[in-house]
């Protein structure tokens, strides 16, 4: 071990670990100390899997062994295994990630005479990389304007969900909800109003949604969501709450004061509905039902 440059090794950003055929901790850097909390002193000499009991596993078991007999290189992509070592995250770009997520390399270390005498594992915390790759994916599923998931996102989540339907039996139902009078609004208020609005509608319904519901903005000032595992009663009660909070109280903005209102359609899926066109179809029509019937109502499809 003191051919190893102990000052390179540990001023790198990058986790280290020499492991023995015995799986042994052999040399364990700075950064591998700073963040597991485990000393080197500590637990040079110890058996990994006695502080990480989540690596003896086959797959990590099948690669290390690989490399002693083999002298390959293994590679664990964050995109498939998210983390080697459960170690907590510095900076996520304010992405909620219970763990740091690690690329990690894995390959053998030779003596004089060739022969493989340790495995060394390189840890490469991507957090920040992986948490960026994140905000740009979410961007491209936004609504720019209310914040909001758009109607592409909608649609493919809608025909996850139909899947999954079909699979499990889940019940799924869908509401579609536009604002009254909205081009009135526009005319009368101004399009700075009308925005205001639009984000107005949205903070009142999303402050009633589970983090398993899906709003998103389709086009205009009509708005769905989906609700997962809801029954049709259920969701028609979703739907009402949501009328009754945007009614509840006037915006106000840039000295106009209005009451607005939203009309809903409620459709659940059933063996009658045979794709995701047919659902949404059944859901807009009680949308157009609540409008002539007068606004400011929810209708059930049935």
């Amino acid at each position: 071990m003191n051919k190893i440059p102990d000052q390179i090794c540990n001023s790198i950003n990058m986790g280290l670990v020499l492991l023995d055929n015995e799986f042994k901790v052999q040399y364990w850097n700075q950064w591998m100390e700073l963040h597991s909390g485990i000393s080197a002193e500590n637990i040079t000499g110890s058996v990994l899997f006695e502080y990480f009991p989540n690596l003896n596993d086959r797959k990590f078991l099948r690669n290390c062994k690989s490399i002693f007999a083999f002298g390959n290189y293994s590679f664990l992509s964050q995109k498939l295994h998210h983390y080697v070592f459960p170690f907590r995250p510095v900076s996520s770009f304010g992405y909620q990630f219970e763990y740091m997520q690690q690329s990690c390399s894995i390959f053998p270390i030779r003596n004089g005479n060739e022969k493989i005498k340790y495995i060394c594992i390189a840890v490469r915390d991507v957090t920040e990389i992986v948490a960026y790759e994140y905000k740009l994916l979410d961007a491209t599923r936004r609504d720019y304007l209310t914040g909001v998931y758009n109607r592409k996102y909608l649609e493919d989540r809608l025909r996850d969900e139909f899947e999954r339907h079909k699979r499990y039996g889940t019940p799924l139902c869908l509401i579609i909800f536009d604002v009254d009078n909205f081009k009135n609004i526009n005319d009368t208020c101004g399009h700075l109003y009308g925005d205001f609005v639009l984000r107005e509608v949205v903070a009142r319904v999303e402050s009633g949604l589970r983090n398993t519901d899906i709003l998103a903005r389709y086009g205009g000032e009509e708005f769905c969501c989906i609700l997962p595992e809801t029954d049709l009663k259920s969701a028609l009660e979703v739907a009402e709450r949501f009328r009754e909070g945007i009614a509840s109280e006037e915006c106000k903005f840039q000295g106009h004061f209005k009451k607005i209102t939203v009309s809903l359609g409620v459709a659940r899926l059933d063996e009658t509905i045979l794709n995701t066109d047919m659902l949404f179809k059944k859901a807009d029509d009680a949308l157009y039902r609540a409008k002539r019937e007068g606004k400011n109502r929810v209708v059930s499809a049935g």
